[in-house]
């Protein structure tokens, strides 16, 4: 039965566009390749040349990365499926809640192994609160044997024992498989990295990746990179795996919004670059800063500059207008009264 059922959920899959390339055990479809291969493009017009929602790839057993197209959501986020003895984490949800556009949880529970009919327990978390990270929580919402930890800052210090945030360190034990959690705000308050100690993998959500590296508290930026970089110093890191691309392989970004990446960055980052960011943002001017492979911005600062460039630009137009205006009136005012005194003239001569 479970067979049979599995086959009708590939199917479903295959139906919904999802890649297939190797299909394991669990007849999900799924592509075996190396970490740094790269990712399906999206499309120059995606409705001419729709793109399949989920791309999936294993590495290794019982360790999944999940893309959804950029044709689905020009965010085109990653996400991750550890599967532990005695229970799986899943790290983000994406950016699409209809699982109509993109089957996740359909995905994700189906690559859960199973006995006598129960799956494993599933165990969702995000490395933080940005929409893009957790809109597909709500796909797993009701799902049997599925905890979805909160995003918001008092859920996240509450569920890891935090005491005194963003300070300490906690554990996720999945079953003779332990992943550690980092706080790493800056980017945003609520931001956590994951390392799993099997794989050596480091799972670092928007804190760091191939793309514009956006920073609401400088700060607390330099902090966590100190941080990471400490608790990383003597571990191993087989990579690190950020929560999107948005570099190009020559190291240019890609448009803003683009649903076409056809000359994409690879997604993982090596440890040297990890070891390397706290003395980049050492030299962030607060502002925008690119320095070898960081691209940073405080958008937010960018928005606020450009706000008022734009207000400068707008009160000068103003102030060029107020003066040609008055100009014209004192023109104006200066005709009539030439006309005024021709005028009496022409009546004194009548007289």
């Amino acid at each position: 039965m479970q067979s049979i059922v599995g086959r009708r959920l590939a199917g479903a899959l295959a139906a919904a566009g999802v890649v297939c390339v190797a299909v394991p055990a669990n007849s999900v479809p799924v592509e075996t390749v190396p970490l740094s291969a790269p990712w399906r493009a999206g499309a120059p017009d995606c409705k001419a040349s729709p793109e399949p929602p989920l791309e999936i790839r294993a590495y290794g057993p019982a360790t999944y990365a999940l893309r959804e197209n950029p044709c689905v959501t020009w965010e085109a986020p990653f996400m991750y499926l550890l599967i532990g003895k005695s229970r799986a984490l899943m790290i983000d949800t994406g950016d699409v809640a209809d699982p109509a556009k993109a089957p996740l949880a359909a995905t994700v529970l189906a690559l859960l192994p199973g006995q006598a009919g129960q799956r494993l327990p599933l165990l969702v978390v995000h490395t933080h609160r940005h929409l893009d990270h957790r809109a597909g929580d709500v796909q797993f919402a009701g799902q049997a044997n599925v905890q979805a930890v909160g995003y918001d800052l008092a859920s996240v210090q509450r569920f890891y024992g935090f005491q005194d945030w963003p300070k300490g360190r906690a554990r996720i034990d999945l079953g003779e498989r332990i992943v550690d959690v980092i706080p790493a705000p800056g980017h945003n308050a609520t931001h956590v990295v994951f390392y799993d100690e099997q794989t050596s993998l480091l799972f670092s959500g928007d804190f760091l990746m191939p793309g514009r590296l956006l920073i609401d508290d400088a700060a607390a930026d330099r902090a966590s990179a100190a941080r990471v970089a400490a608790f990383l110093r003597d571990r191993p890191v087989g990579a690190v795996l950020g929560g999107h691309i948005e570099l190009r392989a020559d190291g240019h970004t890609e448009p803003w919004q683009s649903q076409w990446h056809p000359q994409e960055h690879a997604l993982p980052i090596a440890k040297d670059e990890l070891m390397a960011l706290p003395g980049a943002l050492d030299r962030f001017n607060g502002v925008y800063t690119r320095t070898g492979p960081f691209l940073m911005m405080d958008s937010g600062r960018i928005l606020a500059i450009a706000a008022a460039m734009a207000a400068t630009v707008l009160i000068a137009a103003l102030g060029g207008v107020v003066m040609l205006v008055r100009r014209w009136r004192g023109s104006a005012r200066h005709d009539r009264r030439g006309g005024e005194f021709k005028g009496d003239n022409v009546v004194s001569r009548q007289g």
